[in-house]
């Protein structure tokens, strides 16, 4: 049985950052292909959660490359799968937070 998906406050602003640089930079069909990788990446998640690798033990958080320049972070409980970020590897690591 699939997993519902949660979008955490601070993935949903990182989503939103994300597809207002694209709108500024970019044209709508990038926009679209960054959704339509989004929409495949979190529906592999629900398929097989455990595919993708942990990089934080104690939070049980896994790390996906969405993109060169986007990476999603997430973690699974019994009952759903939460993402906790959606991070712009081109900013600074150490404003990498999880709560």
């Amino acid at each position: 049985m699939r997993k519902e998906i949660i979008w955490s406050p601070l993935a949903e602003e990182d989503l939103g950052n994300i597809l207002e640089y694209l709108a500024e930079n970019w044209n709508q069909k990038v926009i679209i292909r960054f959704l339509n990788k989004i929409d495949l990446v979190t529906d592999q998640i629900t398929k097989v959660p455990n595919q993708y690798p942990i990089i934080n033990r104690k939070l049980q958080v896994r790390k996906c490359v969405v993109t060169k320049q986007n990476t999603l972070f997430y973690r699974e409980n019994e009952k759903r799968i939460e993402i906790l970020r959606l991070y712009d590897t081109r900013q600074d690591p150490k404003k990498l937070k999880f709560s």
